[in-house]
């Protein structure tokens, strides 16, 4: 499979001058000019047209698609598009591997996920630079998303050497004397497994992690903007151990996908994650089958005055924000701050948002590089023009440059305006006061969204209140709403999805319960 891949002998034969925009190398004797992209040389050549991934082998025959680089536009390379017999392909196969990875050992499957996890740190490199090419991440953030994704297979390893076996008493009425009962949870066969380009290495970890620990076999349909992450991921499982049957990676187009949810019922389970209105519509076509949907929302942080740490966490609102151009479904959107504290929390979240760096996704110093499209930029920027001619008013703001749009802070919001109400996915944060604690809680709720929301008080009583009252899928004390941990439950409620990820969660959602009911000895 042609794929950046560190481990094939490159080899630089010249560069013209230091300010070449190529580079000739040698892959394997046979010479190839690579284009230079900031100060990273591109290894997918544009022209190059890379397989999906099925039955342990790439697929080159289809329709190509052009993938672009949201920084400056230039191809970074063709994927092949399956079609819908090859999707049925990848089902049947999935459906003829599932009596062999449900029967993997725990420890083979412990020692298949810590083999990941481990390739994943040797190849950082490699990853951090195809996130930085596909998705526009900074490197940096990059770099962090592949250490997470290692840590994440890790767990799922530690998981799948103590997950779902239970004994209980079945000696309950006369006549039973002695009975016991095993409930172990067995996979529960092929899942369908959907991602966004936001973090095209971490979300898809989310997803093959989990059902590899219970020993599903997955069809994994990246976003066509970030294929590349994902197949090479496939790469390692497979060279891991995991069998090559058990694993498709196909960039399907999205009716094709639509159609493929709909038509085939041997997939058990979808687990989508992207936008809600999508989700939702994927949903309609799960007839008989499970549906775990993650969808986004527009996170919102209450901030009493209580909080000592005022110049910490406004710099990490800041952050939270605006990392990776606020394309995330945790991304802070809303913050509610008690008026003693308004404008001192508010002028030192706007001092760290005009610090942070905007530009070439490369480069070590950038905390905020493109979003994934020109065309999603303009969106971005449309709705902040559209809240300030409704009356808001823009505290920071900038001119968008293409697809690089610069953090909008806002203030004197209302409910109906596209940037309170909506998710965002772009770097926008709408800052509001407060007069009452309630009202603040009244304010998060004011959302059809509830993934999760973020409190900054020292009073217990106020938390305990938040929690009880916050309609979100998990309450942050401490913290912005962006903060996770894998091994907690993560998702939401309302328009926020169904189910939940996290490891442990995943694995339960990816299982079904079977119980064996043994009579008494003797």
């Amino acid at each position: 499979m042609i794929l950046p891949n560190f481990d094939n002998p490159y080899r630089l034969i010249a560069q013209s001058n230091p300010t070449s925009q190529v580079m000739l190398f040698t892959i394997r004797g046979e010479a190839f000019i690579i284009p230079m992209w900031g100060n990273i040389a591109m290894k997918m050549r544009p022209g190059t047209q890379t397989g999906f991934l099925m039955c342990g082998k790439e697929w080159t025959d289809g329709d190509q698609f052009e993938v672009r680089s949201p920084w400056d536009q230039g191809v970074i390379g063709h994927v092949t598009l399956p079609t819908r017999n090859d999707a049925r392909q990848a089902v049947t196969h999935a459906v003829a591997s599932l009596r062999r990875t449900r029967a993997l050992p725990r420890w083979k499957r412990n020692e298949i996920l810590h083999t990941v996890a481990d390739a994943l740190r040797a190849q950082c490199a490699r990853f951090e630079q195809l996130i930085v090419a596909e998705a526009g991440k900074p490197i940096r953030q990059a770099r962090a998303e592949v250490e997470r994704s290692a840590r994440l297979f890790d767990l799922a390893a530690e998981e799948a050497m103590r997950f779902g076996e239970e004994a209980i008493p079945l000696d309950l009425t006369e006549g039973n004397e002695g009975r016991t009962g095993e409930i172990r949870r067995f996979a529960i066969g092929p899942v369908l497994a959907i991602t966004p380009f936001s973090s095209p290495l971490g979300l898809v970890a989310h997803k093959l992690a989990p059902a590899i620990a219970v020993g599903c076999p997955i069809i994994l349909k990246p976003s066509l903007q970030t294929p590349f992450t994902a197949l090479a991921l496939g790469e390692i499982i497979l060279k891991a151990g995991w069998p090559d049957e058990a694993l498709a990676v196909l960039p399907l187009s999205n009716a094709d996908t639509t159609w493929l949810i709909e038509k085939d019922e041997r997939i058990k389970l979808l687990s989508f994650t992207g936008s809600a209105a999508v989700g939702w519509e994927l949903k309609t076509h799960c007839v008989r089958k499970r549906a775990l949907l993650q969808h986004g929302g527009n996170a919102a942080l209450i901030v009493h005055s209580d909080w000592q740490e005022i110049d910490l966490m406004a710099a990490r609102s800041a952050l939270a924000a605006f990392n990776h151009a606020g394309q995330n479904c945790v991304s802070l959107q809303r913050v509610y701050i008690h008026r003693p504290i308004f404008q001192t929390f508010l002028w030192k979240v706007v001092e760290r948002a005009s610090r942070m760096v905007p530009g070439d996704p490369t480069l070590e110093t950038t905390e905020i590089g493109p979003m994934i499209t020109a065309h999603e930029a303009e969106r971005v920027d449309n709705w902040v023009k559209e809240a300030v001619a409704a009356g808001a008013k823009l505290v920071q703001g900038g001119e968008r440059k293409g697809s690089l749009m610069p953090p909008a802070i806002l203030s004197g919001t209302k409910p109906g305006m596209k940037v309170l109400d909506e998710e965002v996915f772009g770097p926008v944060l709408a800052i509001e006061p407060y007069d009452d604690f309630e009202d603040a809680l009244a304010a998060v709720n004011h959302s059809r969204f509830g993934l999760q929301a973020g409190i900054l008080t020292r009073d217990l009583g106020r938390i305990q209140t938040a929690y009880r009252e916050l309609e979100v899928g998990a309450l942050i004390v401490g913290d912005t709403p962006g903060w996770r941990a894998e091994a907690m439950p993560f998702g939401g409620i309302k328009d926020s999805g169904l189910g939940r990820e996290g490891i442990p969660a995943a694995m339960f959602d990816l299982t079904e319960p079977r119980l064996l009911s043994l009579p008494g000895i003797g």
